[in-house]
């Protein structure tokens, strides 16, 4: 999420350099006063995003990062917490002050948490560590203020495309190289694989706030908007959004092709996905991970095409996760949390011994390397890591020969500007109603919904 609703993130724009601006000392003076920064006092940290014990592989992994960083910096102590964003439960944990001191957020919080302090100015440390070098300056736009401070790090992105099952495509005389470039092939295509088949030719995520999520990026790649630039009104109640509907109500009661799930979360639908139950659903390519390792999904069967488009090229929907730090925080826990993040997240892209040795020890730990995907650096950083992993490849990458196409060719458009959670869980049962009531009103049900976010908006 940006601040600007059609916001367009160039990932191949110039990287930006935050200089370092420690004294002399190896201390630099506090942002907010409190003193100077001490980076040789013993200070604790807890980080979140543990992975959970069902994950006996990615838990080691994890352990084994927290103990080397130990290591490298043994003034610092880290602690771990399985506690991760949900867009169900988070804003409760900010109020409660549970949450850890550093942890991974989507890319629709920060501009709402900022203006209420919720996440502390770390323009300074940021400089302190050198944690920016290679940054693409567009994302950092996503955690800085109209003053151009700086209050979270973006370390993942990601864009919306067609995943698709490649062995359904086979048995309903379908290429799957060629997956649909528009909503009238997509439609078509759900035909051919419901009727030769008897799966459900597509699928739609419909619940805790997916529904909406995707209803946003259906509306995107129809031409259309959510949300104004400067997030104070609705705008998704015109053409774009209903034809999206329009198309849905005639795929789930004319077609019958989307099966019998209508109310779908983003795991739900990889599972059956995976199980081969599922033709087409909108999903970035991180989707590969989960159907293949968790699912048993069969490599060879998993594509991932372009988001189709309709009248366009118009775009698709881009996000990711920040890395945020808790407010309340003191000025030595922040820095020793960015060491942690750069750590984990940034050192690898820039030295060639880390690219290689990540890579080995993601296969070693049953990981993918190759998986194609969207870069928070500058494309050029992005590039060279690829290039040091590539003998070490693991993942069918021609399978995402679409995707990967769509990401020069198509605009990444934001989320929603302002409370993109709050707009995406009153879209839920929209799309709910559009595939579970047959005389279901469309026009009625986006003025309703309009209606309810803009006085959110307003607040």
């Amino acid at each position: 999420m940006t601040r600007t609703a059609r916001f367009v993130v160039t990932l191949t724009s110039a990287a930006l350099v935050l200089t370092t601006a420690a004294c002399a000392d190896g201390s630099t003076p506090a942002a907010t006063g409190g003193g100077a920064i001490d980076q040789k006092a013993p200070v604790t940290i807890t980080v979140g995003n543990k992975p959970k014990p069902d994950k006996p592989a990615d838990v080691a992994a994890f352990e084994r990062n927290v103990k080397k960083f130990m290591a490298d910096h043994p003034n610092i102590t880290v602690k771990a917490t399985e506690t991760a964003w949900d867009a169900q439960t988070f804003q409760a944990q900010v109020a409660g002050g549970s949450l850890p001191t550093v942890m991974s957020i989507s890319f629709t919080e920060p501009l709402n948490m900022i203006p209420n302090k919720q996440l502390p100015d770390i323009t300074d440390e940021l400089k302190l560590v050198d944690l920016t070098k290679d940054l693409n300056p567009e994302t950092l736009k996503m955690v800085q203020d109209d003053k151009g401070r700086i209050y979270g790090v973006p370390f993942e992105a990601f864009s919306v495309g067609l995943a698709y099952n490649r062995a359904l495509f086979k048995q309903a005389g379908l290429d799957p190289d060629k997956p649909p470039a528009n909503w009238d092939e997509v439609r078509q295509y759900a035909k051919q694989i419901t009727e030769k088949t008897g799966k459900a030719g597509y699928a739609q995520l419909t619940k805790d706030n997916t529904g909406g999520w995707m209803l946003t990026t259906m509306t995107y790649s129809m031409g259309g908007t959510v949300q104004s630039p400067d997030g104070k009104k609705s705008t998704f109640n015109d053409a774009p959004a209903k034809k999206a509907l329009q198309l849905l109500k005639d795929m789930r009661w004319t077609d019958n092709t989307m099966g019998t799930n209508f109310l779908y979360n983003q795991e739900e639908a990889r599972q059956d996905f995976a199980a081969g139950k599922i033709g087409m659903i909108m999903q970035a390519p991180d989707a590969y991970d989960m159907c293949v390792k968790n699912f048993g999904m069969k490599p060879a069967d998993f594509g991932e095409g372009a988001l189709p488009q309709d009248g366009g090229p118009h775009g698709t929907l881009t996000g990711g996760s920040i890395k945020m730090i808790n407010p309340k925080s003191t000025k030595n826990e922040i820095v020793a949390a960015l060491k942690w993040i750069k750590s984990q997240e940034f050192d690898k892209y820039t030295t060639e011994s880390l690219a290689v040795q990540n890579a080995k020890d993601t296969i070693a730990d049953k990981g993918f390397v190759g998986r194609p995907g969207i870069t928070p650096l500058s494309q050029q950083t992005y590039d060279q890591y690829n290039k040091w992993r590539e003998p070490f490849n693991n993942v069918p990458v021609q399978q995402f020969k679409g995707y990967v196409e769509s990401t020069t060719s198509l605009k990444l458009l934001p989320e929603p500007v302002k409370k993109g959670q709050e707009v995406y869980a009153l879209l839920d049962p929209v799309v709910q109603q559009v595939l579970t009531k047959k005389d279901a009103d469309i026009d009625k049900l986006l003025t309703d919904a309009a209606s309810k976010i803009d006085a959110r908006l307003a607040r």
